[in-house]
């Protein structure tokens, strides 16, 4: 990528026209550069983006704090420095592409968002205030579900759960909360030791296992969490990182958890195993991780830093299945069939296993049913009778 301020903050978009393309949003430099959000395109082959952004667009006021992507890949949400929420949506034609500033009536002017976060249907948006003010607005009507100025002392992270039911958000004091979208209001506090800090939440998404995860800080030691969402009761945990987190994500489709250091490692973890898969280390030497976020189509990971940028790493993870190799799959299961039945009919004297007569033929099914035209008991009688008439 090309040079400019500092990165802040990036996300992958992914587009309908089976594209996958990377927002990466850069903090000015004192005289020589301004804010800007640059459109990049990724390369699944070379798992990189491309050297040159395919759009740009400069922020005249303020830096970028956080971004967050609407699913349907064509509107995405950046807070900035200056306390505005600024929509922008995507526009692309034969190749062409451009990014379209928008107003957020609703959000202007609300102060500095440290966590921004729409559901995985896209119908719900959800702020968390450096404040500790919480909104949680319908998309796109901006309808208010909730709007809670002291949710948090001040917000460190926030998640839906997968069928947009709960919001889960961390504070910079240790404490984690729940929320309900339907109700729009609180429903429970995670339980903890007044000597642990929970620091980062991801719900499960593989539609299966109703988790909560969270980061867990306890002195020097470092723990994720399980928490059932049925009851909210904390089931278990286990040490993955083995150092303090700074950011976690979930796949989309719930099968891995990663995690990123603040110095510069990332791990990648076997939800139904629990277990390490991928580790990458020094990734972002001795710089905190600030993004970790896992491509929609590919076994890849977005991360950035300030001092390293943006970054795509390919995962070492055993390979998925593909549509068409399951449908190759089906097909070979079902012609193997096929094969089966004919070998095992035409090897079998009595395939029916009815008793044979005296002067009866061993195999009579298929005559049976493929007929003999000319000795048909049925085709004499019709040509006997001829056509009928009415």
């Amino acid at each position: 990528m090309e040079g400019g301020g500092h990165v802040a903050c990036a996300a992958w978009i992914r587009r309908p026209e089976n594209r996958n393309l990377v927002v990466v949003c850069r903090s000015s430099r004192r005289d020589s550069s301004p804010a800007v959000l640059e459109l990049f395109s990724f390369d699944s082959v070379t798992t990189s983006l491309s050297s040159s952004p395919l759009a740009t667009y400069v922020l005249e006021e303020g830096d970028p704090m956080a971004v967050a992507v609407h699913p349907s890949g064509d509107e995405l949400v950046c807070s900035t420095t200056t306390g505005d929420c600024k929509l922008f949506e995507l526009y692309a034609q034969e190749g062409y592409i451009k990014l379209v500033a928008k107003k957020l009536h609703a959000l202007e002017g609300v102060g500095p968002q440290k966590c921004l976060a729409f559901s995985v249907d896209g119908s719900v948006f959800a702020t968390g205030g450096v404040d500790g003010h919480l909104r949680i607005l319908k998309w796109p009507s901006m309808q208010i579900i909730l709007d809670e100025p002291r949710a948090h002392k001040s917000f460190r992270d926030m998640d839906f759960s997968l069928d947009t039911a709960f919001l889960a958000s961390t504070s910079t004091d240790g404490s984690a909360r729940i929320w309900t979208i339907n109700d729009g209001v609180p429903l429970t506090t995670l339980t903890r030791n007044s000597d642990e800090r929970i620091e980062l939440c991801r719900f499960s998404k593989d539609g299966t296992k109703p988790f909560l995860f969270c980061t867990v800080q306890k002195g020097d030691k470092a723990v994720t969490a399980v928490w059932d969402i049925s009851t909210w009761n904390k089931i278990g945990h286990k040490r993955l990182l083995k150092k303090p987190a700074s950011v976690m994500s979930m796949s989309l489709d719930g099968k891995y958890l990663a995690q990123g250091s603040k110095d510069g490692d990332i791990c990648v973890v076997d939800v139904k195993k629990m277990e390490i898969c991928h580790w990458s280390k020094r990734l972002h030497l001795g710089t905190c991780i600030a993004t970790l976020e896992f491509c929609p189509r590919e076994r890849v990971v977005l991360t950035t830093s300030v001092e390293w940028g943006a970054v795509a790493t390919k995962l070492r993870v055993p390979a998925d299945w593909k549509e068409w190799q399951i449908y190759a799959l089906l097909l070979g299961l079902f012609l193997a069939s096929a094969v089966a039945f004919y070998v095992f009919f035409e090897n079998s004297d009595s395939f029916w296993n009815f008793p044979l007569g005296k002067n009866q033929p061993s195999k009579p099914f298929t005559g049976s049913i493929i007929g003999d035209p000319q000795s048909s008991d049925e085709q004499n009688m019709w040509g006997a009778f001829g056509p009928l008439e009415m």
